[in-house]
């Protein structure tokens, strides 16, 4: 409970429930029982009016104008709370952009239209865009980066979303292409600091890394479908081997990765026996998954020599989430431009919660002082 209330409402009997007697005062009366109400206030918004006056001078003649504050370019815009407020509600919550109209309007008596919403979200993603490519440095130089990539509508069209990112930063871009040219044009010399976790993507895959990991957690998918669908004895070998290596890295502790581990070589041993099957006469989906675990076969018990490497994609596939989540609630993107938009705000406000920053006030930072006309 607040030890300092707003408002206090006080209930003060004014008789004796046995006799009638009126008591007279209140010096006389003990705190009985507090209890609280949290209400909001009407919201109603604040128009502030600035005004330029100018003054001719009666010595020379010459006229004078106070200025008015750089920021202000319109008759009518709209605050740097309204603009984070915007942002939040269309980025991190989802709401497409006539719902944000209702919303504002319902609540908080505030009309925008949605072109002066599209135009908040475009300046906020211009004041995003040095954090945006700090984070972008951040990943690239990082011990671990996660990638994976999902895919949107563009006006209709087919366009995807690519994420790379670790346990602090969040890297998000719109394209239209799910090749590995997209991934050189963001980063042209790839990771070649990096760990990086893939889902098995070829673009990832051919990407210059320190070195690499496929995730565990597909792998093991693919080996139980193998499992039930063949009744195959060596998918449920292969599976047990990656989920008993899977327990045992939770068990490391940071002097288990420096030189030999009997238990991390005992599990290469495993991996290496299985990886010599016959598979000539397999399944042809069977015989294709054997032939990529065995082209990339240093890049399966990776994260036993890595403390900070996991050994699956999950981290990526969480980041991705959101542009899913945001597609289903508002259906498409209509522009490129719009997506990107998207992308550049959801990697900062990614990476403030992976920091454990607070989403409005990291908005309110990025709006600083400067307001969106209305349309």
């Amino acid at each position: 409970m607040s030890e300092e209330p707003d408002e206090i409402q006080k209930y003060i009997p004014k008789y004796c429930k046995q006799c009638g007697e009126e008591f007279h005062s209140e010096s006389i009366f003990k705190l009985n029982e507090r209890k609280q109400e949290i209400v909001i206030p009407p919201i109603k918004p604040k128009v502030i009016e600035h005004q330029s006056f100018s003054c001719t001078c009666d010595k020379c003649g010459t006229k004078t104008t106070s200025g008015l504050p750089a920021h202000l370019r319109a008759n009518i815009q709209y605050g740097k709370n309204i603009q984070s407020l915007t942002t939040y509600l269309s980025v991190y919550q989802y709401m497409p952009s006539n719902r944000i109209k209702d919303f504002l309007k319902d609540i908080m008596g505030i009309s925008l239209s949605e072109g002066t919403i599209y135009n908040i979200i475009k300046s906020m993603s211009g004041k995003a865009k040095p954090a945006y490519e700090a984070i972008k440095e951040k990943v690239a130089a990082s011990k671990v980066v996660g990638g994976d990539e999902t895919g949107i509508k563009i006006n209709g069209g087919k366009g995807w979303f690519w994420v790379f990112q670790n346990n602090y930063y969040t890297f998000i871009k719109a394209a239209y292409s799910r090749g590995y040219q997209n991934i050189i044009e963001t980063f042209a010399n790839g990771f070649p600091v990096s760990v990086y976790i893939t889902d098995s993507l070829a673009a990832q895959l051919k990407t210059k890394t320190l070195g690499k990991q496929l995730c565990l957690a597909h792998l093991m998918r693919e080996l139980k479908n193998f499992e039930q669908t063949f009744k195959n004895e060596w998918a449920t070998r292969l599976k047990n081997v990656f989920k008993n290596a899977v327990s045992y890295k939770r068990q490391m502790t940071i002097d288990d990765y420096g030189g030999a581990n009997p238990k991390v070589k005992e599990f290469e041993n495993q991996l290496s026996e299985l990886l010599k099957v016959d598979y000539s006469k397999q399944h042809r989906k069977l015989r294709a998954f054997i032939k990529r675990l065995i082209k990339h076969r240093d890049s399966l018990l990776t994260f036993l020599y890595h403390l900070e490497v996991p050994p699956d994609n999950n981290g990526s596939e969480r980041a991705i989430r959101n542009a899913k989540v945001k597609m289903k609630i508002s259906n498409q993107f209509k522009t490129i431009d719009f997506a990107n938009h998207y992308a550049v705000i959801r990697s900062v406000i990614d990476t403030s919660l992976k920091n454990s920053q607070n989403v409005f006030d990291t908005l309110s930072c990025l709006a600083n002082q400067n307001l969106i006309a209305a349309e």
